[in-house]
């Protein structure tokens, strides 16, 4: 017995031997594959063609405000007259017609009008300009 018993005994330490070397090789891969990441960092560099839109775009903006500038003024223009038709015709019945239109002129053209009808030509001769 003490033969078989001596078998097994070797038989485990070298079962437990290849065990420890199997255990040292999986942590030896286990620390290469779980390294730390360094610090990754990069410099983005503006392209020739990124530089040439922002330029046009820096260009368009100037343009845009450039022309908002300009159209202010034409808003305001006077010598612009889009009335309706319908208001034109009774404004020339009452003798009212092209150019700047006085107020008390046409607050004596308008009485004949009920308040909101008054307000809604005023409203439209005021958006044309045509109101001095």
């Amino acid at each position: 017995m003490e033969t078989e018993e001596k078998a097994i005994v070797e038989r485990l330490e070298a079962a437990t031997t290849q065990l420890e070397r199997t255990l040292n090789g999986l942590e030896e891969r286990h620390v290469s594959l779980s390294g730390e990441v360094d610090k990754i960092s990069a410099t983005v560099e503006q392209s020739r063609r990124e530089t040439e839109l922002a330029e046009k775009l820096t260009a368009a903006e100037r343009e845009l405000a450039e022309l908002k500038a300009s159209a202010a003024p034409a808003v305001l223009n006077p010598l612009r007259r889009t009335v309706p038709a319908a208001t034109s015709e009774m404004l020339a019945k009452h003798g009212i017609g092209d150019g700047p239109v006085d107020v008390r002129t046409l607050d004596a053209a308008l009485a004949g009008l009920s308040l909101e009808q008054r307000i809604a030509v005023k409203s439209q001769l005021l958006r044309a300009g045509s109101i001095a």
